[in-house]
């Protein structure tokens, strides 16, 4: 899962004499289960530790079947050029990372139709230009992804947990409501049986108070 985008566009935020600004880039490990035939998004991500610094990159994937001990060269990428090396993966990988930059953070590709002689190890290597003011520095840098290719989706343990947390918090909510609603009415009730006691004590004492008057009044009148 990627979760880095190559160019942001024209903000406040720009430096005024530059064009674009570079987004945030974060290392996001790649999925690692594939559905036979469906496609699937082999991510690689390596991040430059100075954002500020130009540079260009050519990527290369390299692939190993299971059960095999040597990779073999699938895929090159460079200035918006892409090449397929292999037969096997013959118009079935598309380019899925950093566009319109030869500044490559992302070199991710995507795997259509996938089949079961897919499962193996994936490589990535990142042959990275760093341009400083007085010198150029050769730098690479590899990704490995552990591909297995299944028949039907299954559910990884994260997303079980997940969902049971869910339930579990939706439950407690409702238990959580409930209460504070038991609780409101005892004393909304509370308060009107508060008011009632006191309406009739007043009542009481305005009878009694008008009995008492009528006595006097009967007394002076003897």
């Amino acid at each position: 899962m990627t979760v880095w985008s190559p160019w942001t566009s024209i903000n406040s935020e720009c430096p005024p004499r530059r064009r674009f600004c570079h987004g945030a880039c974060a290392e996001v490990d790649s999925d690692t289960e594939a559905v036979a035939g469906k496609g699937f998004k082999l991510g690689c991500i390596s991040c430059k530790r100075r954002s500020e610094v130009e540079s260009s990159s050519t990527i290369e994937w390299y692939f190993r079947p299971k059960g095999e001990s040597d990779f073999v060269h699938i895929y090159t990428y460079k200035e918006d050029n892409p090449t397929i090396k292999n037969e096997q993966f013959l118009d079935r990988v598309d380019w899925n990372g950093s566009k319109r930059s030869s500044d490559i953070q992302d070199a991710s590709i995507y795997l259509f139709n996938v089949t079961f002689n897919d499962s193996g190890t994936y490589r990535c290597f990142f042959n990275r230009i760093l341009y400083y003011d007085n010198y150029e520095h050769n730098t690479v840098v590899s990704k490995v992804v552990h591909l297995t290719v299944v028949a039907k989706a299954t559910r990884g343990t994260a997303s079980i947990v997940s969902e049971v947390m869910m339930y579990v918090s939706i439950i407690g909510l409702q238990v959580w409501l409930l209460i504070e609603m038991i609780y409101c009415y005892r004393k909304i009730s509370a308060a009107g049986e508060e008011a009632l006691r006191e309406a009739a004590n007043a009542e009481y004492l305005a009878i009694a108070s008008e009995s008492k008057d009528n006595c006097a009044g009967v007394q002076v009148g003897e």
